[in-house]
C-alpha cells in the first residue's frame, strides 16, 4: 500500500464516517504529509504498513526540535489516529506510536477581554469609512458585534448565511465543525448592527456563489478569514490596546463573561457548539471567583 493511497483512504474515512470539515481533513493530512516528507528526505523506504516504531521515533525526535510540546503531542495524536484507522481496515496489526508517550502540557487558558476593552476596539471603528462607494465600516461593526455577542467561530462568521437568521425568534443558525448545526441567541443590538449592513449590502452584486451570505467584501465575495484577522489587527492599532487579539478571543471573552454574570455552564456549551463539556470547562479555571458565587448561592450550609 502507498502513502497517497492510505491517505486517500483515510481522507474520505474523515469525511463519511467521522463527518469533519474539510479544514479538519486538511490539518490531521499535513501531519502523514510531513511524515512523508521526512521519509523521502532521509531516503526511507517503509509503506504505511511496513513503518516501524523506530522509524516513527526518528521522525518525531526531528520535527521536536523546531515545534513546541503542544505542537508534538497534536502530531503524536494525529498520527496514532491515523494508524488506527489502519488497524481498523485491516492493514496492520499494531499501531507504531503505541509505546511513544506525548509530551506533557499544561492547559492553556484562553485569552480574554474586558468589557472596557470591547468597548475601546468597537468605538475604534469608523462607521464613515468607505472603498469603492461602499461604506464597510457598518459591516466591520456587524463582524465584532457578532462575535462577541454570539461567540462564533471565524468560519462559522464567514459562512453565515441570510437564510440562518431567524431575528423574529432571536436566534441565528451556525453551522459548526463537521457542519454540525446549532441555533444561537441573538440580542436585539447586534441584530440592529446586521440589519444596518444588510441594507447596505443590497448595493452588492454579490458572485454567485455568495448570494445568500452575509459578509461580503466591496467585490461581492465572501470574506477570507485572513480579512477578518486583518480587521481586528487594524482596530487593535487604532485603539492602542497592548494585547494579542484575534476572532477567538472574542469567543473565549463571550463564554468568559457569561460565566462571570451566573449563566450555566451547560447552556455556554451549547451556545459554543463544544462536543463535550470539558472542552468548556475550561473557563471554570478563568473565572474561579464563579465556583465560590455557586456555593454562596446553593448551598444550604453557605
Amino acid at each position: 500500500m502507498k502513502w497517497s493511497q492510505a491517505l486517500a483512504e483515510y481522507q474520505h474515512y474523515l469525511k463519511i464516517e467521522r463527518g469533519l470539515s474539510s479544514n479538519s481533513i486538511v490539518n490531521y493530512s499535513y501531519d502523514i504529509k510531513k511524515l512523508v516528507k521526512y521519509l523521502n528526505q532521509n531516503e526511507i523506504n517503509a509503506t504505511p504498513v511496513e513503518i516501524g516504531n523506530d522509524t516513527i521515533k526518528g521522525f518525531i525526535y526531528n520535527v521536536s526540535k523546531k515545534i513546541n510540546s503542544r505542537s508534538q503531542a497534536r502530531l503524536i495524536s494525529g498520527l496514532r489516529n491515523f494508524f488506527d484507522y489502519l488497524i481498523f481496515e485491516g492493514y496492520r496489526t499494531n499501531n507504531p506510536l503505541d509505546l511513544i508517550e506525548s509530551p506533557k502540557i499544561g492547559r492553556k487558558l484562553p485569552d480574554t477581554l474586558s468589557v472596557k476593552d470591547i468597548d475601546l476596539l468597537i468605538d475604534a471603528i469608523d462607521l464613515d469609512y468607505t472603498f469603492r462607494k461602499i461604506n464597510l465600516g457598518h459591516r466591520n461593526k456587524a463582524i465584532i458585534e457578532t462575535l462577541y455577542s454570539c461567540g462564533l467561530r471565524v468560519s462559522e462568521l464567514t459562512d453565515l448565511k441570510i437564510s440562518d437568521l431567524f431575528f423574529d425568534e432571536g436566534f441565528i443558525k451556525v453551522t459548526g465543525k463537521g457542519d454540525k448545526q446549532r441555533f444561537v441567541p441573538i440580542g436585539t443590538t447586534t441584530q440592529k448592527y446586521i440589519d444596518t449592513w444588510l441594507s447596505i449590502r443590497n448595493k452588492i452584486e454579490p458572485n454567485p456563489d455568495s448570494r445568500d451570505i452575509v459578509f461580503l467584501n466591496f467585490k461581492g465575495g465572501k470574506l477570507t478569514r485572513a480579512m477578518i484577522f486583518t480587521i481586528i489587527k487594524n482596530l487593535v492599532e487604532i485603539s492602542g490596546l497592548k494585547k494579542s487579539i484575534s476572532p477567538h478571543t472574542f469567543r473565549h471573552s463571550f463564554a468568559t463573561h457569561l460565566l462571570e454574570n451566573g449563566a450555566d455552564l451547560r447552556a455556554i456549551q451549547m451556545m459554543l457548539g463544544h462536543e463535550s463539556i470539558t472542552t468548556t470547562e475550561i473557563y471554570m479555571h478563568v473565572d474561579r471567583s464563579h465556583l465560590s458565587n455557586v456555593l454562596e448561592k446553593y448551598h444550604p450550609r453557605k
